[in-house]
């Protein structure tokens, strides 16, 4: 079965995932010269996602999706487990959004001017004047009514495991008042773990939990970080915990 499903991989998938890949790029970069970039962007990117799922022969499970409104803008949190958790958001979340990124993506040729100018938000960490102005980007986005997408841990983990959430996209959400929706994605580390080159078949479960409102005196950081936490993890298998 591993030989057939390579031989698969090698023929079909890998040039469906490459040209999908390029395509997407390249509609993003046309459709956001004609100032399309906060709709028709996060379509073209969502049939990537579901395109990139599926002939790589994963399944994705949501389980949630009644816990939010798509006219309503949040800041969704989730664990990272490997490159499919970013085609199993685009494709199956249902939420118009942007990323918050690593700056460092923005260099990948092609895929990362189309990010850019899709408006998605790379993080610049080289300097706090540099980590300001990316928080001042973001707070801009959101006021517009979007919603954005952040991996808290800030990068991938390297045994599927949760590890501990940085500050920013709670501070956004502090500073907004904005309702945090946290994300678990269970199963995304067995498809494509960080270290692996090429995918495996798999089933991956996102689980939307229900959205941690700002009462009336506002959001504590503290509080915020934690429930946000506790709840990615508590429907996470006993092996990522």
């Amino acid at each position: 079965m591993i030989v057939l499903y390579r031989i698969y991989q090698l023929f079909i998938m890998l040039p469906i995932a490459l040209v999908a890949t390029f395509l997407t790029a390249l509609f993003t970069i046309i459709v956001c010269s004609f100032g399309k970039a906060t709709v028709t962007s996060y379509y073209i990117a969502k049939a990537w996602g579901m395109v990139m799922c599926w002939c790589t022969l994963v399944k994705v499970t949501v389980n949630g999706q009644e816990n939010i409104d798509k006219d309503t803008s949040y800041v969704f949190v989730a664990n990272h487990q490997g490159a499919y958790d970013i085609f199993s958001i685009y494709g199956f979340l249902g939420h118009n959004f942007k990323w918050m990124m690593k700056k460092s993506l923005e260099k990948i040729p092609f895929v990362g001017y189309a990010c850019r100018r899709a408006g998605q938000i790379f993080v610049d960490n080289s300097s706090p004047a540099a980590v300001k102005q990316t928080m001042q980007e973001a707070h801009d986005r959101l006021q517009g009514g979007l919603s954005l997408v952040v991996f808290p841990e800030g990068t991938r983990a390297k045994n599927g495991k949760i590890k501990s959430f940085k500050r920013g996209a709670f501070q956004l959400a502090v500073e907004l008042n904005m309702p945090v929706v946290p994300i678990t994605i269970s199963g995304a580390y067995e498809i494509m773990p960080k270290d692996a080159k090429i995918p495996h078949w798999g089933h991956i479960v996102l689980t939307i939990h229900k959205p941690i409102v700002a009462p009336a005196e506002g959001h504590d950081m503290a509080q915020l970080m934690e429930q946000s936490y506790e709840a990615i993890k508590s429907v996470l298998p006993e092996r990522y915990k």
